[in-house]
């Protein structure tokens, strides 16, 4: 363990939106130095889809730090409270998902959290190991400890309330769940993103409540998307996924705006900020900063051979125009084709390279959308297509159509 509390401060703090109450945290840093036992620090997860993005990593990371200065990390998989769903930041109920659902997701989602953490001083515990247990009168009984009016104070809630859209009584025992999930792991520390601060504080009250003493709570901010604007979001279409093929990874750090490299540097990354204010001065180019950091995170989550494949393969079609050296096939159903010829939008859709048609209809108005090197602008083109027609969308999109 870390014996310098100062040291441990400084980790702790990097990229940290706020430390509540930060004397509670020094106190407790100190005692653990002084019996040389680890605090317990606690980030919770819902599995509500099978893969995690950058953004999602930014919570993982500072749990990593903790580790690293010899505390132990405690995951919760909610698999009960993503039936729930965190209403946190939402405008709106979230979709219920069954049982059977989330813990499908949990196994995927698992696989890449820990290419995040260590695999040493690490706790997972799922949350339905507790509240699967649970009666009506248990679940009565840790309703009693909040008031409507206390979860009307949440900001999400108060402005649903205001504009008079729905609010499931669901929703209100989210928070409720996550604080317990505190009590039953004895967390010391809790991290969450900032709209979850909320939540933190009734894991405070409930351990109180239970007689033990209360977590500290670190709120972190939330990543913006490849955008630079909305959160990093899947739904969004502005995420970078961790189990991303590295050429991907590599091409959609390169496509984020100036102005957000400071954030995917100091919360992505370990390095220092020294290192930082070099790669974003006026000595270096943003291009050449982007490119650091590129390879730096493929590294991180693929190798440091792939790193290096993607930064050639960058080069190769982004600074000298030309094609990629490997262009994965996608298959075609024959009777799409009449006379050798397709309509674009089918073949877009057909060849995965677009999520919808109105996807499709956007990149061609954009001028994005190319047929063997060939941009076509009219959303119903019909284009010549053989065995081996490359077609491109936007700068890192290839296919190569084989006719099935």
């Amino acid at each position: 363990m870390e014996k310098d509390i100062n040291k441990q401060l400084e980790v702790i703090r990097r990229g940290a939106i706020e430390i509540f109450p930060e004397e509670e945290l020094f106190q407790k840093l100190k005692r653990s130095i002084a019996k040389d036992r680890s605090l317990r620090v606690k980030c919770g997860f819902d599995p509500s889809a099978p893969d995690i993005h950058l953004g999602h990593t930014v919570l993982l990371r500072k749990l990593r730090q903790f580790q690293e200065l010899g505390h132990t990390a405690v995951i919760i998989v909610g698999d009960f409270t993503a039936m729930v769903g965190d209403p946190s930041g939402r405008s709106k109920t979230r979709p219920q998902l069954t049982h059977e659902q989330t813990m499908e997701n949990a196994q995927s989602y698992l696989d890449q959290v820990r290419k995040v953490v260590l695999s040493e001083r690490l706790e997972v515990v799922f949350n339905g190991e507790w509240f699967a247990k649970m009666d009506l009168v248990d679940i009565l009984r840790l309703t009693s400890k909040m008031t409507v009016a206390r979860m009307l104070e949440r900001d999400d809630f108060a402005v649903r309330f205001k504009d008079g859209s729905p609010i499931a009584i669901s929703e209100f025992l989210y928070p409720l769940m996550q604080g317990y999930d505190s009590v039953m792991v004895r967390s010391d520390v809790e991290i969450g993103a900032t709209e979850q601060k909320f939540n933190l504080l009734v894991g405070r009250g409930l351990q109180s409540n239970a007689g033990m003493e209360q977590q500290a709570c670190i709120t972190m901010p939330v990543l913006p998307g490849t955008d630079g604007v909305r959160r990093m979001g899947k739904s969004m279409g502005n995420y970078i996924g961790v189990d991303e093929h590295p050429k991907e990874m590599y091409g959609k750090v390169m496509s984020i705006p100036d102005d957000v490299m400071r954030q995917y540097f100091e919360l992505l990354t370990e390095f220092s900020v020294e290192e930082i204010d070099v790669f974003l001065s006026d000595k270096t180019h943003p291009r050449d900063a982007k490119a650091a950091l590129a390879l730096r995170l493929v590294e991180m989550y693929h190798s440091t051979d792939a790193a290096r494949k993607a930064a050639e393969e960058f080069d190769r079609v982004f600074r000298k125009g030309k094609m990629p050296e490997e262009i994965p096939p996608a298959p075609i159903p024959g009777d799409l084709v009449e006379g050798g010829t397709a309509e674009i939008i089918k073949l877009l859709r057909a060849a995965g390279l677009v999520s919808s048609n109105s996807d499709a209809r956007r990149m061609i108005q954009q001028g994005a959308v190319s047929v063997n090197g060939e941009r076509i602008t009219k959303i119903d083109a019909r284009v010549p297509v053989e065995d081996g027609t490359i077609v491109q969308v936007g700068k890192r999109k290839f296919a190569s159509v084989k006719l099935s």
